[in-house]
């Protein structure tokens, strides 16, 4: 394999297209699409989200101190697109997609109720990195639509037909092709990996 060094550059990929609802006691509940969304820590459980300081969402997110990573479906890829180009300041984007508000149970802001999954988070930190400013926060409650849950209550990911974004396009996640922990208890029965 040959390779081509580019610049420096956020070229992480694939990323989540999530939609990032919050709300502020003197606005509207505003909805942002955001890829730069990850996971910090599995105990406590943690997530960061990294927004501009002149993105309309920032100020109410710092305000508020809360937000909402809901996980986008491939079938709500154009209502994440219209959320990350338009502002909250002079659209209201719940009406305009016709996304539908749904009650958290720990934070004041809404969960999207079309998305199959949603994690509360509760901000504990805000870091200055740049361009974006890194809010890192404690998941407080996870919603999960039960059509994604199986009849033993474990996670079905691979019927949530999610979203992801890479390098300025979007894709719809295909098949499961693994389980973590595959390789290992191959290896241990002789093959390689």
């Amino acid at each position: 394999m040959a390779f081509v060094t580019l610049k420096p550059g956020t070229l992480l990929a694939p990323v989540p297209a999530a939609m990032i609802s919050c709300a502020a006691e003197d606005c509207a509940p505003n909805i942002i699409t955001l890829a730069w969304v990850g996971t910090v820590c599995s105990e406590p459980p943690m997530c960061s989200i990294s927004v501009r300081k002149e993105r309309y969402s920032y100020d109410i997110i710092r305000r508020s101190g809360e937000f909402v990573i809901n996980l986008t479906p491939a079938s709500l890829i154009r209502a994440a697109d219209f959320c990350g180009m338009y502002t909250g300041a002079k659209v209201d984007k719940f009406k305009e997609t016709g996304l539908t508000k749904a009650e958290a149970q720990a934070v004041a802001c809404p969960l999207i109720a079309e998305c199959p999954l949603a994690l509360e988070c509760k901000v504990i930190s805000v870091l200055p990195q740049g361009t974006h400013d890194l809010f890192l926060a404690d998941v407080v409650a996870v919603d999960v639509d039960e059509s994604i849950v199986d009849e033993h209550g474990k996670l079905r990911m691979d019927k949530a037909g999610l979203a992801a974004f890479a390098h300025g396009e979007y894709f719809e996640l295909g098949r499961k092709i693994g389980k973590i922990g595959m390789a290992y208890a191959e290896h241990k029965k002789g093959k390689k990996a």
